[in-house]
């Protein structure tokens, strides 16, 4: 049977480099799907992190599907790289944002990890072909970019490197998807992936309407999530247009007024001390008004995200789609 017919199936362990907001993503999702994991690198303040962000997850989970979860796989926290990678089917990296620190880890990872173990990294950013640089066996190497919180949102975009073994791809799209993930695999490397690039295209505006006194962040925060960050749960800048016909009606109308000079592009505001206090001023007032503390705000994120989750399985239509097809691995019982 060739690997792009073989069924998918959850792995039995991975290890986990980093225990941050996405290692403790990583380790929640794959711990609630029956999954092993070593984690390597949390201080206790970091492993604390990690169990609270499981109990969240465990919280939405309950209520996210009806269908029988597996039983939990076991977290286990070691002391070094090669206790980590030991024994695992996938290794996911998730170190802070800096390349030296993610390529000495990953390089540690594939001398010690086996042959056939796949290595991935959660950077939001670096092309894989600079984390391969000082890897073993770097056809292996890949990045598997998630987004926060890694244990509801089902988004990983799967990018290779110059080195990276196309069927590697294929086997990385597979456990994603077991674990009830929408893996999207990029067509060419490029740095911030696909959605960081247009979410940053976003932030950049944000910042100038702050900087230059045109809206506060309570503003821009309500223009987005009351109007396009909605419609967007459902279709994407394209869909909207409904076709090859409608499309080009829209780009018709539309087209034009993008040469218009409303808005900064790649321009970036300086972040002088002026305004990184403006920021700060605005954003603690937009707290006050919340009334909610920071674990209090997680929980009402979650519970919004799940709520669209469900709505959109109803509908049966983009993320709720993913979540049907895991409901069904559930259901099936692909056991690991």
């Amino acid at each position: 049977m060739s690997e792009e017919c073989m069924p998918e199936r959850r792995p039995r362990a991975i290890g986990l480099l980093g225990g941050g907001v996405i290692g403790g993503g990583w380790a929640a999702r794959f711990l609630l799907n029956g999954v092993d994991v070593r984690l390597y690198g949390p201080s206790s303040a970091a492993i604390e992190r990690v169990l609270k962000m499981l109990s969240n997850a465990r919280r939405v989970y309950q209520q996210l599907t009806q269908v029988p979860l597996p039983a939990e796989g076991a977290l286990t926290v070691v002391d070094s790289v090669a206790d980590a990678v030991r024994g695992v089917e996938l290794v996911q990296e998730s170190a802070p944002e800096r390349l030296e620190i993610k390529r000495q880890l990953l390089a540690a990872a594939s001398r010690a990890a086996t042959p056939e173990t796949l290595i991935c990294s959660s950077t939001s950013g670096f092309r894989p072909s600079l984390l391969q640089a000082e890897v073993d066996a770097p056809e292996r190497l890949l990045v598997a970019h998630p987004f926060n919180p890694v244990y509801l949102l089902p988004l990983v975009e799967l990018c290779a490197g110059q080195r990276t073994a196309p069927e590697t791809l294929v086997r990385a799209a597979k456990i994603f998807r077991s674990v009830g993930m929408h893996p999207l695999i990029l067509r060419k490397e490029i740095d911030g992936f696909i959605a960081n690039r247009l979410q940053e295209a976003m932030w950049r505006e944000a910042l100038w309407l702050v900087h230059d006194d045109v809206a506060t962040v309570q503003e821009v925060d309500d223009a987005i999530r009351y109007s396009f960050g909605l419609r967007r749960a459902v279709i994407g800048p394209f869909r909207i247009a409904g076709g090859g016909g409608g499309m080009r009606q829209f780009m018709e109308k539309w087209g034009p007024s993008l040469k218009s000079p409303w808005t900064k592009l790649t321009d970036v505001p300086e972040l002088t001390g002026a305004f990184l206090d403006k920021l700060a001023e605005q954003s603690d007032a937009q707290a006050h008004a919340d009334n909610l503390t920071i674990s209090e705000l997680e929980r009402k994120r979650d519970d919004c995200l799940l709520g669209l989750l469900q709505v959109l399985r109803g509908e049966r239509y983009g993320a709720g789609e993913t979540l049907l097809y895991w409901e069904k691995e559930l259901r099936d019982g692909n056991s690991p």
